[in-house]
């Protein structure tokens, strides 16, 4: 195999500058090729010629299968080992701190702080199933705020 198979720049992966993953089918592999060289060619309109010349480099080396068997046999020789990872990493879990919703782009939000910046989200949450666990708290910061528009609907009469 060639020493300078991507451009000289010996240290980068093939399946990295291809942006997949090792395991990924023959398939994925040309189209992943096929579109990037689309994005970077030095025709198109943010095209680099030093990428392009990358991505043909990496490609020549997984582009058949026989070229892509050799190419893991010699990355899995000069590759470092990975450490192992002496415990797993805890599991993730969800937010379970009443009236903080663990979802979506309000995520770590309050209901209360919730009320007060988008009260439109806040009633439509309450109509959702996702809302259904926090209905009780979004009902009594409705019904607080409820008297509060009719006092001064009353005021502008």
């Amino acid at each position: 195999m060639d020493a300078g198979w991507n451009g000289g720049d010996s240290h980068r992966d093939a399946y990295e500058v291809l942006e997949i993953r090792s395991d990924a089918s023959q398939v994925v592999v040309q189209a992943a090729f096929r579109a990037l060289a689309a994005v970077y060619h030095p025709d198109a309109a943010n095209g680099s010629t030093r990428r392009m010349a990358e991505l043909n480099a990496a490609y020549a080396q997984v582009r058949t299968p026989d070229r892509r068997a050799a190419y893991d046999r010699i990355r899995r020789t000069t590759q470092p080992a990975q450490p192992q990872p002496v415990t797993p990493p805890a599991p993730k879990r969800m937010r379970t701190d009443k009236g903080v919703l663990d979802f979506g782009r309000y995520a770590g939000w309050s209901i209360a702080d919730l009320a007060h910046h988008n009260p439109d989200y806040l009633l439509w949450l309450r109509r959702h199933s996702s809302g259904l666990r926090y209905r009780q708290e979004i009902d009594a910061i409705l019904a607080a705020q409820q008297p509060r528009a009719s006092t001064s609907a009353r005021r502008k009469r």
